[in-house]
């Protein structure tokens, strides 16, 4: 079954910045390449770090003076979140700013397993980065929405290859397959009830499937005669639901 690689989604020209650079030359590069966001990387491009506009904001938010509750009520001490707030409050570089450490995919994963990565760190970008941790590119979640840009008819010739042909053994004239902007519908019947279930779990796990439309029956209800499965479980409409 194929799945869409980050590598074939993310941006190789990244605009970075290194530990040392000032808080006014990231504000400009944010603005200059209309980003939210850049990774930061050491002397040897390896990836330490990942700064956002929401990190600089942290400066107009703060209070001119950190510990100015500390000094109001003696004996209460700054909770971690509160010094880590307070501290890029204070910051004036790149690497005083940034988050660390940082959230990273290599371009041999694929876009679900990115999409995943995304959803459970609740973050927007990731860098892109090779087996020495060294930046090769990012993704955002805009590249990782194009994997939904496949056409229907793409989507309909690989169901058919995969899951009727070659999961199930069966010719690709056994049940219906319709796709309509990404919408794909199975109907038709079927020998086992199992085989109705493998074919719509598998089939959610296709690349650019929005969500299947299942109209399939079967002859015979074998979910007594063999221990429970779990199908596979398809990541594509639970990360939509998640956007």
């Amino acid at each position: 079954m194929r799945h869409d690689k980050v590598g074939s989604v993310m941006t190789t020209e990244v605009v970075r910045a290194e530990y040392g650079t000032p808080f006014k030359e990231v504000a400009r590069l944010l603005a200059e390449h209309r980003i939210s966001g850049l990774p930061v990387v050491d002397e040897d491009d390896k990836v330490i770090g990942v700064l956002s506009e929401t990190d600089l904001m942290l400066r107009q938010v703060q209070p001119p003076d950190p510990y100015w509750k500390r000094r109001r009520l003696p004996g209460v001490a700054l909770t971690k979140s509160a010094r880590r707030r307070a501290a890029k409050a204070r910051a004036r570089t790149a690497g005083q700013l940034m988050t660390e450490p940082p959230v990273t995919v290599r371009a041999e994963d694929t876009v679900a397993e990115a999409a995943r990565t995304m959803t459970e760190q609740g973050v927007e970008r990731l860098p892109v980065v090779d087996e020495e941790d060294r930046l090769v590119g990012i993704v955002t979640r805009r590249d990782l929405l194009q994997v939904f840009l496949r056409p229907d008819p793409e989507i309909r010739d690989e169901v058919l290859e995969e899951v009727l042909e070659r999961t199930l053994w069966l010719t690709s004239r056994s049940i219906d397959v319709s796709v309509v902007e990404g919408v794909v519908t199975l109907a038709g019947r079927l020998e086992r009830k199992s085989d109705t279930e493998i074919a719509v779990s598998t089939t959610r796990q296709i690349d650019g499937v929005v969500a299947v439309v299942d109209q399939l029956t079967y002859r015979l209800d074998d979910s007594r005669q063999q221990p429970a499965r779990q199908g596979p479980h398809g990541v594509t409409e639970d990360w939509l639901r998640s956007l």
